[in-house]
């Protein structure tokens, strides 16, 4: 019989495919001069933190952590292709039911191995992602370092010399170095914030369309298995002939159909928020948005539009008139006084 270990022969665009072209080819598989085993695991995880700036040395850790994930992937997917493979192989020898149900399910777990595969190029859009934060936080880190620099300069030179005239150029540099900094700053923030987001759109989408997938392919692997025959059979009793090679042929089929024509807006799984969880980030996000856009008051103090607008105090609506037991103080001139009296300057007589 002839062994099938993958779903199709030609590789036509899925519709996620069309929707969404995919990647380029990871960056983990080429280049690698430090292998494929342990060794350049632990290599890269110990050694990314310790050199560059401080600023990014967090960051380069889990950027290459995150290599190490993929290298993994890599090596799951290969050897998920390799076991669908030996499975095919191991029932040719097996009765007709057991080695067409075998055969059919290499093709299905050959097919898992590569959406994996496919699987580590997605995952490497949100790993490039975050290591361009990673550059960012690097390129920042010098004008800290000048900021600093300076800052300790100063302070030296007040200690040792407090009449230095060089004092007043430093301290020149140091504005100018913090309204540097300062822009730096605010670039890295807005730049984090983004690209965060972004990194992990990719990684979210890329997890939500392989998991749908596998269980996709799942499923009709287990409509195959019922195809097999497990009643027990008494010694010498022969089962009923196979025919179930056009069913076999049929599931793998319309297993193929589904992941062809799958798109992220006919997924299955929906993450739909509670009324909590809804009703508290809607009123972050209205907060958020109510913080940017500021308050406007240009409407408070309005200008009169004529002398005529002017009214007494006691003939607007809300005017409520001082209890009758209060004595109002007045001037000497009769008039209310308005807050503090005014002080007066003695009067001094001249003989």
């Amino acid at each position: 019989m002839h062994r099938t270990y993958s779903m199709r022969q030609s590789r036509a665009p899925t519709a996620s495919q069309v929707e969404n072209p995919p990647p380029p080819l990871s960056t983990t598989k080429t280049n690698r001069w430090l292998g494929k085993g342990g060794l350049g695991h632990a290599f890269r995880k110990n050694t990314a933190g310790a050199f560059g700036p401080d600023l990014a040395r967090k960051l380069s850790q889990l950027v290459k952590m995150e290599k190490n994930v993929m290298r993994s992937m890599e090596l799951v997917a290969r050897e998920r292709m390799e076991t669908a493979q030996q499975l095919s192989i191991w029932g040719e020898a097996c009765d007709e039911d057991v080695s067409d149900v075998t055969d059919k399910l290499g093709v299905l777990l050959y097919e898992i191995g590569e959406l994996e595969d496919l699987f580590v190029d997605r995952y490497d859009q949100y790993r490039v992602t975050i290591k361009s934060v990673r550059n960012i936080e690097a390129s920042v880190q010098p004008s800290r370092d000048r900021k600093q620099k300076i800052t300790d300069e100063i302070a030296k030179l007040k200690y040792k010399d407090p009449n230095s005239p060089r004092i007043v150029v430093l301290e020149q540099e140091l504005v100018r170095a913090e309204a540097e900094s300062l822009v730096a700053e605010a670039q890295l923030s807005n730049i984090t914030r983004e690209k965060l987001k972004a990194a992990f759109q990719y990684q979210f989408d890329a997890l939500r369309e392989h998991c749908e997938k596998v269980a996709v392919i799942a499923g009709y692997g287990k409509h195959l298995l019922d195809l097999v025959d497990d009643t027990p059979v008494t010694p010498g009793e022969t089962r009923q002939a196979y025919d179930g090679y056009d069913a076999s042929k049929a599931i793998i089929q319309d297993c193929e159909d589904a992941l062809t024509n799958w798109v992220s807006s006919k997924a299955v799984v929906k993450s739909n928020l509670s009324t909590r969880s809804h009703t508290l980030s809607q009123r972050h996000r209205d907060n958020t948005s109510r913080t940017r856009e500021g308050v406007d008051l240009s409407s408070q103090d309005q200008p009169l539009k004529d002398r005529d607008s002017w009214v007494p105090a006691d003939q607007h609506p809300g005017y409520q008139p001082e209890d009758e037991g209060e004595e109002v103080a007045s001037t000497v001139d009769g008039e209310t006084p308005r807050g503090r009296e005014e002080e007066r300057a003695p009067v001094v007589s001249v003989v």
